[in-house]
């Protein structure tokens, strides 16, 4: 498979039109589009998490202080579902459509917009019902857009140059709880500023994807098919017929098990296992966020140049959900803040790899890259998932081995999740078609 020039698209009577019997073809845009579509996935997910981690809890304060983990936990809920159902119909539906606009730019476009509608909605919220009504529309925003620039990455670049920009895609959501976090402070305490101005941000990044990226349509005859069996498939890639997908997928699925740990549980832990005062948390976590995610971006960027330029993606992988199980393991044992903080830096190490090259590699697995968009809404399943286990089952676990001394036994937890970043490197080696 060679990727070949633009010009080349499409042998059939309309130029814009690729032809179904030609061979696949790759545009392989050049550093200009990859910077652009960095700059969407990033401001996307800056909007996204400055709601959900900052003005959101802030809002539902000042809706009902008493209340208020209530009204989020409802909009998280909501939110959850939303995800849930709408990753693979979302994709579907991508692959699905027709149009001299293409089959991507219209969902990036439209996402990008419902996102600054649900963030305005937050804004505007005096009860639980608005919140949970303006978060789930900023997570059918970002779903939406996220189908359409994720299935960029296989339309677009050949399986050897996908590396790059797999790497900012995947710390994109490191890079935008940075972005998010850094505006919401620039503009505190003015709650409309923190919330619409990632929201405008996200707007304008991601119009400006809109118009530079090229996205052929995809002519009636050679779109996929969606017979009721086919229906029952959103939501299903068999393991048996394609054991690769599987494979990767429970990957995922574990070393974001791990992950969710540490996100749903970071704040608890110095409270409760470092002894921090919840006065200083939000300074504590800013750094310990910031400094993950400059790790997780820089690596993430050069090594997925150098998966691209050796060919190869397992072996990144695999060291880098090991690499995170060691930051877990020396997080678990840390006696003070900075050592804390050098757990913190290790696993932003290994996270960065992992996301960056397992997206790459992902899209080299995928049961139909003609029509990638439903399948990696799938693999969006193992990384959302997790967010709902982890604290369904957190309480049984940091609940083995307590007592009135240490009510919450925090060494069980993050070694389960260590175990978990472990298993997630193991399931890639059985994988066959990726080197």
């Amino acid at each position: 498979m060679t990727a070949t020039p633009s010009s080349s698209l499409g042998v059939g009577t309309d130029p814009l039109v690729p032809d179904a019997d030609a061979q696949p073809t790759f545009r392989n845009p050049g550093s200009g589009v990859v910077t652009v579509i960095g700059a969407a996935s990033i401001s996307l997910m800056a909007a996204l998490l400055s709601v959900g981690i900052l003005t959101m809890p802030l809002k539902a304060t000042a809706i009902d202080a008493q209340g208020s983990t209530t009204i989020i936990a409802v909009a998280n809920v909501v939110a959850g579902v939303i995800a849930l159902l709408l990753n693979p119909v979302m994709g579907r539906i991508s692959d699905r459509t027709l149009g001299r606009f293409g089959r991507r730019r219209p969902y990036v476009l439209v996402g990008s917009l419902l996102l600054a509608v649900g963030a305005f909605t937050v804004l505007q919220a005096t009860g639980v019902a608005l919140v949970a009504l303006g978060w789930g529309v900023m997570t059918i925003g970002q779903i939406a857009a996220q189908a359409g620039t994720f299935a960029l990455v296989p339309d677009q670049f050949a399986p050897e140059r996908r590396g790059v920009v797999s790497g900012i895609i995947g710390v994109a959501g490191s890079a935008g709880a940075i972005v998010g976090l850094f505006l919401g402070s620039l503009f505190s305490p003015n709650l409309a500023l923190m919330i619409m101005v990632p929201a405008g941000l996200a707007v304008l990044c991601n119009l400006l994807l809109v118009a530079v990226v090229k996205d052929d349509p995809i002519r009636a005859e050679d779109r996929p098919a969606l017979a009721l069996r086919e229906a029952f498939g959103t939501f299903w890639v068999s393991p048996r017929q394609h054991p690769d997908f599987a494979l990767a997928f429970s990957s995922r699925f574990a070393v974001f098990w791990a992950i969710a740990a540490v996100n749903a549980y970071q704040a608890v832990y110095l409270i409760m296992g470092l002894h921090i005062s919840p006065a200083d948390i939000a300074g504590k976590m800013f750094i310990a966020n910031l400094i993950s995610g400059v790790l997780a971006i820089v690596f993430a960027t050069v090594l997925g140049k150098v998966s691209d330029k050796v060919g190869r993606r397992k072996p990144f992988v695999v060291t880098a959900a090991a690499v995170f199980a060691v930051g877990l393991v020396l997080i678990t044992m840390a006696t003070s803040f900075e050592a804390f903080l050098v757990g913190v830096a290790v696993m932003g190490i290994g996270m960065g790899v992992y996301l960056a090259v397992d997206f790459a590699l992902i899209t080299q697995v995928l049961p139909d890259p003609k029509n990638p968009a439903k399948d990696i809404g799938i693999m969006n399943l193992a990384s959302s998932l997790p967010n709902i286990v982890v604290p369904a089952v957190a309480p049984a676990l940091l609940a083995l081995g307590a007592s009135t001394t240490s009510p919450a036994n925090f060494t069980v937890f993050f070694g389960v999740a260590a175990v978990a970043g472990i298993i997630g490197a193991i399931l890639i080696v059985p994988i066959r078609r990726v080197r």
